[in-house]
């Protein structure tokens, strides 16, 4: 994915991708999973996981909506059983028993501007495009805010980094926060045109998975093998971040796609393990309290940060049985 015609034709192919997952809901026995965005690439590893679940005889559906915040209602009212995304702020606000049980990826993202934004304070009282209301770049917009003693203008948000460097080069947009790979293809394509702004350092959730604690206890044969899929897939990516798409070929996934737009599998994910995306562990307690820390200074958690409980917005069993299982 090194132009944007390929992000664009990605854009399109992905989300019919992801609908044809939707294609089997309401099937008796199966795992409904809410996704928040559209399948991709980006999400490729935690599809292999899923493959490898299915093969120890988990039945799953996984449907995309069009926002995260959707698909996090959808776990509170129990039409989904398993969402994706970072519901700290719905877990503290709506007393809902949601909780966390593995980290899928961290916060690694960019700020990128048209170049006549030459400092963060250029950028006070400017709109800006975000993923999602709440989300993990809205988050990181709120801390940019409080930091630099700036406020941005109107925040708008649209799904999917892809989509955002598209309408950047399209001259729709003229700030955003977008992923690695996403960053990279703006750079490539219109670098003379747009800046990547000064970021901290984060090493706060960016997607987790979580579910209602209910669900989680009345389905541990399940939990656990997913949890187990995951750990397993995130070790050896890891390790070796060719297996994504070795895997991918096994499994026959995002199959829909023109062959260029899979070429740079093994690159993006390489990237990906280099920057730190992923947990090899899983996130876990240190991710609830990295987590515990950022989203406090975003806003989106209210009181004194030692009195957050872990227990209150991850269930940690899954995760230190698999750990336990997979040896350390």
């Amino acid at each position: 994915m090194r132009n944007s015609l390929k992000a664009a034709v990605a854009a399109v192919a992905l989300g019919a991708f992801a609908l044809s997952f939707a294609a089997t809901a309401d099937a008796a026995g199966k795992v409904r999973i809410a996704l928040g965005d559209v399948a991709s690439v980006e999400t490729l590893s935690f599809l292999v996981a899923l493959e490898r679940a299915k093969e120890r005889g988990l039945d799953y559906e996984l449907t995309a909506f069009a926002k995260e915040e959707l698909a996090i209602q959808t776990i509170i009212s129990g039409q989904m059983d398993v969402g994706i995304g970072t519901p700290y702020a719905v877990i503290q606000k709506s007393k809902a028993p949601i909780r966390n049980f593995f980290q899928l990826s961290r916060l690694v993202f960019y700020p990128v501007a048209e170049k006549r934004y030459t400092s963060w304070a250029d950028m006070n009282g400017e709109p800006i495009t975000l993923h999602s209301r709440g989300g993990g770049t809205d988050a990181i917009a709120s801390i940019i805010e409080k930091r630099e003693g700036i406020k941005f203008g109107p925040r708008s948000y649209v799904p999917g980094s892809e989509n955002r460097i598209i309408l950047m080069m399209k001259g729709q947009v003229a700030a955003s926060i977008v992923d690695l790979s996403n960053k990279n293809i703006l750079m490539d394509k219109a670098g003379d045109k747009f800046a990547i702004l000064p970021m901290f350092e984060v090493l706060a959730s960016d997607e987790v998975l979580f579910a209602n604690q209910n669900w989680i206890d009345d389905n541990p044969e399940t939990v656990a093998i997913l949890v187990e899929s995951l750990l397993e897939v995130w070790r050896e990516m890891t390790a070796d971040p060719t297996i994504v798409d070795r895997d991918r070929v096994k499994y026959n996934l995002l199959a829909d796609l023109p062959q260029e737009l899979l070429s740079d599998v093994d690159g993006y994910y390489a990237e990906a393990v280099d920057g730190g995306l992923f947990d090899r562990s899983g996130g876990g307690k240190s991710a609830a309290l990295a987590d515990f820390e950022f989203y406090s200074e975003a806003g989106q958690l209210t009181g004194a940060i030692d009195s957050l409980k872990i227990e209150d917005f991850w269930d940690l069993r899954p995760l230190n049985a698999a750990i336990a299982k997979a040896g350390g």
